[in-house]
């Protein structure tokens, strides 16, 4: 006879994970982030509403068991080598950006006759953002490696070390430990630990997932990687060190290993399954009888705390010499609370601290307040540019402006028919060493101070600055270049560079990268000459490999490459410009004098003969070429009268044309450009 086995637990269990997940569907239909779709379902199945779960003490031990996995995926991701190149904003922005949130907050509670421990605990709350919810909302929308994407994750990375210390100070915040010497006892406890992790993950750990990897069985793998993750943490907590840093010194661990991104990829499912129901957990905490009760309170230290952390946040960040416009928009991308709050609210829970020392009212306010602002992030992420853009118009726009934004008459560059490279990330570099060794003379427009410090040292012409401002292009001697190639991923800034150039030189050619073939119909709009798209080049570059794999002769895979590039651009974005291409392909000495230039609606050139302008008896520019749609006239007469659309290949000395851009250059300012040229 057979006995149904009875879970006490199960139905609980089947109604946390069916809430989430509908939850979670109708978050992703209305463009909502799935982890405020996890919180809304803590919320409705909590025991503040339907109460569907009551075993508050089991989803607690899930979450914990999310916490661990979510600070063991962040010790993996966690190389050295990789955030070598934005330590400075690392140290110096998050260090100044946790320090002012916390000093703030404390500051504020002490003059409310907070006891200052109690104030310090608050403020260590208020200080951390969600490191899950930006860096998933980044990465959703490629914006990782724009300027605010890599400066929210040097100011996360700080927080997420941050956390540890937080943890370790409870004891003392609490009154569990009455003198100081018990911190640096646990301190020294972790000293210790990171010392034997460090020769583990160097002698050991490798060695050990060598040898399971040679096996080449996933379920030996993944349970030696959940046993180095569980088992670190163990034995921190024995140590009476906390779980959280045991479970980040094992993704330390392992990531020094060859197989840190295959341990990453195998953990991550089961990760994402616990983090889920951490924020249900944290969800199932809020009282909506008291949110109700008190909806402007908490919508004013909602308030209250996003105006702080944006101000300090970006305050921090101008302090490193960005400008506003850049740490406006992190900062307010950063403006809320996160998901380490929670944790580090629960270690005070257990060691009877809470936030403001306000009891369960603190709590719930604390809570409602975090949940508030999680929900509210894409939208801070969505007008952030335009914050940062808005604020850039004001006087503030002098805040965070470096020596080498306001260039000196005696650091002029001394440049003519050059190309104007803006951006020195992956695709920059590349481009400045083929500009290089070709011989093309060129100058590059970079954001991050490490970068225009290392073009320097390797002898390559470098600025500091916005390439959004006209002095920084006027340095770059923009009137006198051919050439300006935007090779940053930055959606919002490129479209602004692309029209200032074209004012600034009409004369000049704009090609323009971008991620996706999708946002291409929108730079040309802006004015861009060539728009390449990544996407389109990964086809090209995968159509390549497979033919050399085929054998196919070299000769054969450049001709189709050739044709399918061609084939692509005019079925997607329109047959390729000849006159442009003549531009593009113009490395000779000849090339580097010529020009190809659109004549735009209401410039003084619509209209008028080429006898009219006087190209050639004025300037000393000849016109070798007029492209009217699809056909082309050469060698044009003088009485040749010019239409908008019209695109002309031109050749002449490059004062010349900067001479000469006032008869092509549009009559009205752009709006958009008015506050920048005024």
């Amino acid at each position: 006879m057979l006995f149904a086995v009875s879970l006490p637990f199960l139905n609980e269990i089947v109604a946390l994970f069916l809430v989430s997940v509908l939850i979670a569907y109708i978050c992703y239909k209305i463009k909502l982030v799935p982890i405020a779709g996890f919180l809304i379902a803590g919320v409705i199945i909590g025991p503040n509403a339907l109460g569907l779960v009551q075993d508050i003490e089991l989803v607690d031990m899930l979450a914990e068991i999310g916490i661990i996995l979510l600070l063991f995926t962040i010790g993996i991701e966690f190389s050295l080598e990789k955030l070598a190149r934005i330590k400075k904003a690392i140290i110096v922005g998050g260090g100044l950006q946790v320090s002012l949130s916390v000093a703030a907050v404390v500051g504020i509670l002490l003059f409310f006759g907070v006891e200052w421990k109690v104030a310090v605990y608050t403020g260590c709350l208020v200080a951390l953002s969600s490191t899950a919810i930006i860096l998933g909302l980044l990465s959703e929308q490629g914006k990782t490696d724009t300027p605010s994407g890599r400066l929210s994750l040097a100011v996360l990375i700080f927080q997420d070390l941050a956390i540890i210390a937080m943890v370790l100070l409870i004891p003392i915040l609490s009154g569990e430990s009455d003198s100081i010497s018990d911190v640096f006892v646990v301190l020294g406890k972790a000293v210790a630990l990171i010392a034997i992790v460090v020769l583990l993950a160097r002698k050991v750990v490798p060695w050990i997932l060598e040898k399971v990897a040679q096996t080449r069985r996933q379920e030996l793998f993944i349970l030696t990687v959940m046993a180095i993750c569980f088992g670190t943490a163990a034995i921190t907590n024995l140590a009476d060190v906390s779980l959280a840093l045991g479970a980040f010194l094992a993704g330390l661990v392992v990531s020094e290993s060859h197989y840190s991104d295959h341990a990453l990829s195998e953990i991550l499912p089961v990760k994402t399954i616990f983090n889920a129901v951490f924020f249900v957990s944290v969800g199932m905490l809020l009282d909506l009888q008291f949110v109700l009760d008190y909806p402007l309170l908490l919508l004013g230290i909602a308030a209250g705390v996003l105006v702080l952390k944006f101000i300090l946040s970006s305050i921090s960040l101008l302090v490193l010499g960005y400008p506003i416009r850049i740490a406006a928009a992190t900062g307010l991308v950063l403006a809320q609370i996160g998901e380490f709050s929670f944790v580090l609210e629960r270690a005070g829970r257990a060691a009877g601290l809470t936030p403001g020392g306000y009891g369960d009212i603190g709590s719930q306010t604390f809570i409602a307040v975090s949940v508030i602002l999680m929900l509210l992030t894409p939208l801070f992420l969505h007008v952030s540019p335009k914050v940062g853009e808005m604020l850039s118009k004001t006087p503030l726009r002098k805040f965070g402006q470096t020596k080498a934004e306001s260039p000196s008459p005696e650091e002029k560059i001394d440049l003519e028919d050059h190309m104007i490279l803006v951006g020195y990330g992956h695709a920059g570099r590349n481009l400045a060493r083929v500009f290089k060794e070709t011989g093309i003379p060129f100058i590059v427009v970079e954001m991050n101070p490490e970068s225009v410090n290392e073009m320097h040292e390797e002898g390559i012409k470098a600025i500091y600055g916005d390439a959004s401002r006209t002095h920084i292009l006027e340095h770059a001697q923009i009137y006198k270049a051919k050439l300006c190639v935007i090779a940053i991923n930055d959606p919002d800034a490129s479209p602004r560079i692309i029209k200032l150039s074209k004012y600034l030189n009409p004369t000049i050619q704009t090609v323009v990268r971008t991620r996706y073939l999708a946002e291409a119909d929108f730079l040309e709009n802006a004015g861009a000459d060539k728009v390449v798209p990544e996407e389109m080049e990964t086809t090209v570059r995968l159509f390549s490999t497979v033919l050399s794999a085929y054998m196919i002769p070299e000769e054969e895979i450049q001709q189709h490459i050739q044709e399918l590039r061609a084939e692509d651009y005019q079925i997607m974005r329109g047959s390729i410009q000849e006159a442009h291409l003549m531009v593009l392909q113009g490395l000779d000495e000849e090339g580097l004098h010529t020009r190809a230039v659109l004549v735009r609606e209401g410039s003084y050139a619509a209209g008028k003969s080429l006898s009219d302008l006087m190209l050639r008896n004025k300037y000393q520019i000849t016109v070798l070429t007029v492209q009217r749609g699809n056909n082309n006239i050469g060698n044009p007469a003088g009485e040749f009268t010019l239409k908008a659309g019209d695109r002309l290949v031109m050749v002449g000395l490059a004062d010349r044309f900067a001479e000469a851009a006032e008869i092509f250059r549009e009559a009205e300012i752009p709006e958009e450009l008015k506050d920048e040229i005024s």
